[in-house]
């Protein structure tokens, strides 16, 4: 089972595309080498403080994939630099 996790932030303290590019790197790396997953920029990519990130995690179990991104959602939400606009879940 693919289990897709769909993040619309918005990074209220950038003021540049550089800003944004520093923070979005800083958060995919640590969710792949935390939660073993692939992480991508999917929209945004030319705006200052809107980003669309995309999480993909493969598992055998769609429970163990459910518990990983809500530890996700929690660590991003922890991060002062970012705030969860909008999120979806998708599995196939």
């Amino acid at each position: 089972m693919v289990g897709f996790y769909r993040l619309e932030v918005h990074i209220p303290g950038a003021l540049s595309l550089k800003e944004k590019r520093f923070v979005i790197k800083s958060i995919k790396e640590k969710l792949k080498n935390k939660f073993n997953v692939s992480v991508a920029e999917l929209a945004g990519e030319d705006k200052w403080q809107k980003s669309l990130i995309g999480i993909a995690m493969v598992s055998k179990d769609r429970l163990f994939i459910e518990k990983n991104f809500s530890r996700i959602l929690n660590m991003i939400d922890a991060d002062s630099r970012v705030e969860v606009v909008d999120r979806s879940i998708e599995y196939f």
